[in-house]
């Protein structure tokens, strides 16, 4: 599991040197205590960082370019406990290359009807230092999350601690590599995209290796660790003996530990391949693609690095989240119009974080890619809520596309299914998130995720500045389609 609590959030509280020190003393008091109970809370994921109280341009300033520079910060929750001009902000906030999320809250829950004076209207000046605050993020054109409410509530700490691991995404984002083995599948547009922009816009780096690279690894892998990982199969999944003694699982078990030497070496976080660039490999990487998936790495197949790299994104902003995240592809579709379901599925490559129950490992003929029978594992998935995620190369801009589902158990057995898969109804129903899907010109390939919701990807879109398309159960194809009439204008 990618620990989250190594990173860090810093809370900055803005204020003035024209209330005097014994007021700035209960200011810092205040917003260390709300620092602490933020740390403690587990909605909130992330090592919660107080700061020293900024009074002048010069703080603001210097304080901003502390959380650039520091490499487990992630981020800046501002919060103006009194009346904080906000001129003083602007060379901050210029400078500030971390999210920021404004925490328009105050110490006190309740007004002190018997006691309240000056002195206290003085301190707690949230109500107007707040808007203030806002007021400049506004004017220049900054994104951010404004989060309202008592730092006590439930939904507040609920609300922080999702964008907190929105921030997390996209901090590793920052300098991750991804690797592409072979190229994209041969005509294929959907898959494929500007990598450039992609660095540009998001901070990742995605370079091709040839396959000959990979086979190089492999075939350096020794007989003892495969043994060892062969041992680790048997003791992990449902297999069969004949599977165990088949050869086709030491040569599954190879491909695991060469691809995992791999992207230790290269320090990269997730990949792609395609069964159309397999030169040299025995069979196509199956349980070793899911297994890797389970242990943080993103994957998409086919030469899909942009889903490869949310599906990692995804993961790192699920972690500690019950349920997993998975590549995933809408596979075929059951139009009984009494119950249409999608039936999600690929090849081979869908993580076991989301299976429910045991896991089957198995070997099936796969019908393409001219290779022997690959090895893979075999579950259904768990029922309950889930989302379905898409980036998509627009041209000119990307497009974050989500559409929430809710997973289902199959209602009869798949025997002669050799996939791992997962059914899902879409909301708001099949036709309309179909036809939105469609029209967002959304792709086959997701990532699906039970550990996120539709808020985290929007705070995502807007902590990446892209345009999130969402598919709920409040969409309408009338609005939907005007919608992305007004983002494409808008973006």
């Amino acid at each position: 599991m990618i620990n989250l609590k190594t990173l860090e959030i810093w809370l900055v509280t803005g204020s003035q040197h024209l209330y005097g020190e014994a007021t700035l003393q209960q200011v810092a008091a205040h917003s260390q205590e709300i620092a602490k109970a933020l740390n403690s809370d587990l909605r909130i994921p992330l090592t919660v960082v107080y700061k020293p109280v900024v009074k002048t341009p010069e703080e603001i300033y210097a304080t901003c370019m502390e959380a650039n520079a520091s490499a487990n910060c992630i981020g800046i929750v501002a919060w103006m406990h009194t009346f904080s001009p906000a001129k003083m902000w602007i060379r901050g906030l210029k400078a500030l290359s971390k999210p920021v999320c404004h925490l328009h809250t105050q110490y006190n829950r309740d007004i002190p009807w018997a006691t309240i004076d000056m002195d206290f209207m003085n301190l707690n000046q949230s109500a107007h230092g707040d808007r203030e605050f806002g007021f400049m993020m506004s004017r220049m054109r900054i994104n951010r999350k404004v989060i309202t409410g008592h730092w006590r509530d439930a939904a507040v700490l609920e609300e922080l601690g999702a964008w907190t691991r929105a921030a997390a995404g996209w901090h590793d984002w920052q300098g991750a590599r991804f690797v592409r083995f072979g190229d994209n599948m041969r005509y294929v547009a959907v898959t494929d995209g500007d990598k450039v922009e992609a660095e540009s816009q998001f901070g990742f780096a995605t370079n091709t290796h040839g396959i000959g690279d990979l086979v190089a690894m492999i075939n350096q892998v020794t007989d003892s660790a495969t043994d060892t990982l062969v041992k680790e199969y048997a003791d992990t999944y449902r297999i069969s003996s004949a599977l165990l003694q088949d050869a086709a699982l030491r040569d599954a078990a190879k491909i695991e530990l060469g691809l995992k030497a791999f992207l230790e070496e290269g320090r990269y976080k997730g990949f792609s391949d395609t069964f159309e660039d397999l030169h040299g490999m025995v069979q196509l990487p199956g349980i070793a693609v899911q297994r890797l998936m389970h242990a943080g790495y993103g994957f998409a197949g086919e030469g899909d690095w942009k889903t490869a790299a949310l599906v990692r994104a995804m993961k790192v902003m699920g972690s500690g989240i019950p349920g997993g995240a998975s590549f995933m592809e809408d596979y075929t579709y059951h139009f009984d119009p009494a119950n249409p379901l999608v039936l999600g599925a690929h090849m081979l490559e869908i993580c076991s974080s989301i299976a429910d129950g045991q896991v089957a490992c198995e070997k099936h003929p796969l019908g393409i890619g001219g290779k022997a029978d690959p090895v893979r594992l075999v579950f259904n998935s768990a029922a309950g809520p889930a989302i379905n995620a898409s980036l998509v190369d627009m041209g000119q801009r990307f497009r974050l596309l989500v559409n929430v589902v809710n997973a289902v158990a199959p209602p009869q057995d798949l025997p002669k299914l050799p996939v791992a898969r997962v059914l899902w109804k879409p909301y708001p129903d099949m036709k309309t998130a179909c036809t939105a899907w469609i029209l967002a010109g959304g792709a086959h390939h997701t990532c699906y995720s039970q550990q996120l919701n539709a808020g985290h990807m929007q705070d995502f879109a807007d902590i990446a500045n892209i345009e999130l398309a969402l598919i709920d159960q409040d969409t309408r194809l009338r609005e939907f389609r005007n919608e992305l009439r007004w983002n494409e204008a808008c973006f």
